[in-house]
């Protein structure tokens, strides 16, 4: 491509580019710091624990579901970078199972959506239970997109 028809951006394209990452980046921290309750009485779904892990290789996500129903477990892939597990309880449980008199209500499932940070492979997810706690392995993709103007 010759050097006149490359087109050059200005500082204004480039400053208005990078406050628009920094507005979306910003967002993603503020929902993974503010605190917001891990129930949801109207749904009757408890928000599990969770961890997600980078390596070189793959993503491991997990996630404490205990009184879980092994049998009952979903997860789904929602969209390129975000998984939604859910699952049934043994049993239900209630804010007065926590010494929380405030509040009333019973939970029998446990909901969560999770942001994956970086490219995987969502078809060949790998899913292992046991003793509460779900591991979910997803393979890296280490390909990127270079964009050609």
């Amino acid at each position: 491509m010759s050097e006149h028809n490359r087109r050059r951006r200005s500082i204004s394209d480039i400053i208005d580019e990078y406050f628009e990452n920094f507005v979306a980046w910003a967002e993603r921290v503020r929902e993974t710091i503010m605190e917001r309750p891990s129930w949801n009485c109207r749904t009757c779904t408890m928000e599990p624990l969770r961890e997600v892990m980078v390596t070189t290789d793959e993503v491991i996500v997990t996630v404490d579901l205990p009184y879980a129903e092994q049998n009952t477990i979903e997860v789904k892939p929602i969209g390129k970078d975000t998984i939604e597990v859910s699952a049934k309880m043994r049993r239900k449980i209630s804010f007065d199972d926590f010494g929380i008199t405030h509040h009333r209500g019973e939970f029998q499932r446990f909901h969560c959506q999770t942001r994956i940070p970086v490219p995987v492979y969502m078809d060949r997810m790998e899913i292992r239970f046991k003793r509460g706690i779900l591991e979910i392995h997803l393979p890296r993709k280490h390909e990127y997109e270079i964009p050609i103007e």
